[in-house]
């Protein structure tokens, strides 16, 4: 509602008039607004039939075939059209009276005009036919003039321009004149099949403001308003008793209109917005003052509102407004930069009004202790409590940064050691079983929509964002000096263009999704257009149809986990499997930084903590050999599998030796007093080959010097070393011409 004391004499908003008679352009000024049956906005696709000029509001017929189809009772569409006339009702020849020779228009009885129908009754209604039969010819010799219709082909009644019906019609219209209603209904007359809207029933000042709302539309073009759906809304409004559409709100509005007009409803809930748009002003000038910022007035996409009605100290409002109002300066994204720091201040705010205060004076130290105690006993440590923490941080430290407010206490502070301890959740990566259901060829065909594929495939094999995806120009592959293909994209979280490298065949795809896009629309400006409401094909397909369609997918394709389970997976998933597959590829750590456009390393790391499967799948391919040269086996699956990779990953941790590591679990002692080349928990690598080679000339030396003095024990016990030694470095050795063969 229209807040008091800022209304006019009737009742609406001052300088709204003047405002709509400057806005408003001529073309629209009219009490009728004609459109071209192709306009992308009131217009339509063209009705099936042949010859027909209107547009098609249903089962590809215009409003005038679909009635006809109806009452045929609905049979096949397109035999239909092929068999049916071009001539709409309107415009249609209408029946003459039965009698012969005449071409006056028929009354209510039997099909005849009015004499022949009065003659009938007075010769005692006797069966029609038989006293048609005795009718002579009436035709006569000099015929009365014709209907001011052409493509009536009646006579006119007596005294006046048209037959029967269409004078009837002409008085319903007001009696409009002559030539100005002829035009409407000729079939020879230009322009004769074209959409039209009549406002001429609703009040002046109602009438301009819808006339806004359309030329609005039409410029906008970002959706569809055809003429029956306007009339709908203009006859609604016409019964309502209302002078402007700022009578009522939105909701009130919506009430009048009831569920069964959907469409309507929506159109005049979006024409009022562009009115009070209009009569309040748009800009930080005319939003900031507001409790409710609509933020479509202030450049941003979407009518997402910013309210600070729940703040309760208008002094702690100012300045939150002051501080979100430079966030968005900074170029923060609306969600990040407003919609969670409102939140935030929101719920900070209420906790200070319940202890009384009432300005940022009261919030010292000791009060932020107690928020912060709060914050853990509700949020118990999770994510979002650091959120909180570091939000109000963020807003203390700009109130006095900024000298906002000089009365803030000094130790109003909150310091790092104030962030609860943060838990490091693993990437949310897909299984490889999963990945596999996913990408089988017969399930990604099972996808009908080629659009929705190329989406989903793009996130699998490029790890774009959802959003990023979707928003892709119609231009998005470019080349390098090579020739190799590249997807462009915007990085809308980091605000930057980017580039990652794409397969031939994913390239392919895309030209197909290039060339169907501009079947339907030649401009070619958006990869992805939104499929209806969307006359140029500027809008992409929303974040929500798209996931609404991959559900509905996966729920076809049946794709399960290990335990048999259906899976619920998001898009961003994609991204992190992408990220996790590639750092077990070896792929460098800064690659995967570059392919994925992280902003630092420590993002990409966050994949590189799963990189130890790589590291195992190196651990179970190597060579592994014990005191006697004898091959280790390790299980590769399995829970034992698992075992025994942590074992051996703990014996490298804390059991390392010079030439090997030590398998003997750490609670037991070590039986075995010389060295581990005679222990049968030893365990040795390739990459242990020069301390063997070493030791066995070690060794050597030992035996001889043992020998030439006579220590028979000492040179026994070396000699088995030795021999030990002979083998580790025979089956190492043997090992790696093998693996050089092989990579050869």
């Amino acid at each position: 509602m229209i807040p008091a004391g800022q209304e006019d004499s009737a009742g609406r908003r001052p300088g709204l008039l003047a405002s709509l008679m400057e806005a408003v352009r001529p073309e629209f000024r009219a009490g009728e607004l004609v459109f071209d049956p192709q306009n992308p906005v009131f217009g339509g696709k063209p009705c099936l039939v042949p010859g027909c000029e209107r547009a098609a509001v249903g089962h590809g017929l215009c409003q005038g075939h679909r009635q006809r189809w109806a009452a045929a009772g609905r049979p096949g569409v397109r035999e239909f059209a092929e068999s049916t006339a071009s001539r709409w009702r309107k415009n249609a020849p209408l029946s003459c009276c039965r009698a012969p020779g005449c071409r006056y228009g028929t009354g209510p009885r039997k099909g005849l005009c009015t004499r022949h129908s009065a003659g009938w009754e007075e010769a005692g209604t006797p069966a029609l036919q038989d006293w048609l039969d005795t009718l002579p010819d009436t035709a006569p010799a000099a015929p009365p003039a014709g209907c001011r219709i052409g493509s009536c082909g009646l006579w006119a009644e007596p005294g006046t321009d048209w037959c029967r019906s269409h004078g009837a019609t002409w008085k319903r219209h007001g009696r409009p004149p002559a030539a100005e209603f002829a035009a409407q209904w000729t079939a020879a007359e230009p322009g004769a099949g074209r959409e039209r809207i009549r406002l001429d029933g609703l009040p002046a000042h109602l009438k301009l403001e819808v006339q806004y709302a359309l030329q609005r539309r039409h410029d906008e073009r970002a959706g569809k308003a055809p003429p029956f759906v306007v009339m709908i809304m203009v006859r609604i409004l016409a019964a309502s008793g209302a002078s402007s559409l700022l009578d009522r709100t939105e909701q009130e509005w919506r009430d009048e209109f009831g569920t069964k007009r959907s469409n309507a409803s929506a159109l005049l809930a979006w024409s009022r917005c562009q009115v009070a748009d209009l009569a309040e002003g748009t800009g930080w000038d005319a939003e900031f003052g507001r409790d409710a910022w609509q933020m479509h007035r202030l450049g941003f996409e979407g009518r997402r509102v910013l309210n600070f009605s729940a703040i309760p100290q208008q002094q702690v409002k100012d300045v939150a407004k002051r501080w979100i109002r430079w966030r968005l300066s900074t170029g923060l994204g609306l969600e990040a930069g407003a919609g969670r720091p409102l939140r935030v201040l929101t719920r900070f705010a209420v906790f200070l009004h319940a202890r009384g205060i009432t300005s940022t004076s009261g919030i010292d130290r000791a009060v932020l202790e107690d928020y912060l105690a709060g914050l853990q006993s509700a949020m118990g440590g999770r994510r979002e409590q650091g959120v909180h923490v570091g939000t109000i941080g963020l807003f203390l430290t700009a109130v006095r940064q900024h000298g906002w407010d000089p009365a803030l206490p000094p130790d109003a502070l909150l310091f790092p050691g104030d962030q609860p301890r943060r838990t490091e959740l693993l990437p949310r990566a897909l299984a490889g079983h999963v990945m596999a259901q996913v990408e089988q060829p017969g399930n990604l065909a099972r996808e009908n929509n080629p659009a929705y594929r190329l989406v989903t495939l793009i996130l699998i094999r490029c790890g774009l964002r959802v959003s990023d995806a979707l928003k892709l120009p119609f231009d998005c592959t470019v080349t390098d000096g090579s020739g190799a293909p590249y997807l462009r994209y915007r990085n809308h979280k980091m605000k930057r263009e980017a580039l990652v490298p794409v397969d031939d065949d994913l390239l392919a795809l895309i030209r197909g999704q290039q060339q169907r896009v501009l079947a339907r629309y030649p401009a070619g400006i958006v990869l992805f257009p939104r499929p209806a409401k969307n006359p140029d094909g500027k809008t992409p397909v929303s974040s929500s149809t798209y996931r609404l369609a991959l559900y509905r997918w996966l729920e076809h394709c049946d794709v399960r986990s290990e335990h048999g389970e259906p899976v619920h997976l998001t898009p961003h998933q994609w991204r992190h499997t992408l990220g996790t597959v590639l750092i077990n590829r070896d792929v460098p750590q800064h690659v995967v930084q570059k392919i994925l456009d992280h902003d630092s390393p420590q993002m990409t790391a966050h994949y590189a903590r799963l990189s130890d499967t790589t590291v195992r799948d190196h651990w179970e391919k190597a060579r592994k050999v014990n005191a006697a040269g004898q091959p280790v086996q390790v299980r590769a699956g399995g829970p034992l599998g698992d075992a025994a990779w942590s074992k051996h990953h703990l014996s490298r941790a804390t059991q390392a030796l010079p030439n090997g590591y030590c398998e003997l679990p750490l609670i037991q002692t070590c039986p075995h007093a010389n060295s581990c080349l005679t222990c049968p928990m030893f365990v040795t690598t390739p990459e242990f080959l020069p301390q063997h080679h070493a030791q066995r000339r070690e060794t050597l030396q030992i035996i001889t010097a043992a020998e030439a003095k006579g220590h028979a024990r000492v040179a026994e016990m070396n000699r088995h070393v030795a021999a030990n030694l002979d083998k580790i470095i025979t089956a190492l050795e043997a090992d790696g011409r093998e693996a050089a063969a092989g990579a050869s």
